[in-house]
């Protein structure tokens, strides 16, 4: 009831026997031979550890640490799912990105073939000359 706990143990009657060095059984009521109750040999301790137990959860203090750990590991473990879940939406997205860049490069190229093909092919696109001296047809305006 001093408020440390042994490794391993738990906010409970049995942690507490054991602390103690006594029996769990004298924690709990007793029955005489003609089946009246009588109290066990500790059980006003139980009470006094139950009930101490129980006012300190009603003032909102996490009396096992044990408990305070589970509480920490699922806030970190939904934590942890919550990241993963947006990681798997960004590669998704990276994914969809990656599908695009690398599609427009090919239809480009599809494109220019296809160009080349029309003007090699006869149709109505004829090739320019080039300039033979590179020069401008005509004098500079300025």
């Amino acid at each position: 009831m001093s408020g440390s706990l042994p490794p391993g143990g738990k906010t409970a009657l049995k942690t507490l026997a054991a602390v103690a060095g006594v029996t769990r059984t004298g924690f709990y009521p007793k029955k005489n031979r003609d089946g009246t109750p009588r109290p066990g040999a500790y059980q006003h301790l139980a009470e006094a550890f139950e009930r101490r137990v129980h006012e300190l959860q009603q003032a909102g203090k996490v009396v096992d640490p044990r408990e305070a750990r589970i509480e920490r590991l699922k806030a970190e473990r939904e934590e942890l799912k919550r990241r993963v879940a947006d990681r798997d939406q960004l590669v998704e997205q990276l994914t969809g990105f990656k599908q695009l860049a690398i599609s427009r490069p090919a239809a480009q190229h599809e494109e220019i073939e296809r160009l080349r093909r029309q003007i090699t092919g006869g149709a109505n696109v004829r090739a320019l000359p080039a300039a033979a001296d590179r020069t401008a047809p005509y004098r500079s305006c300025s």
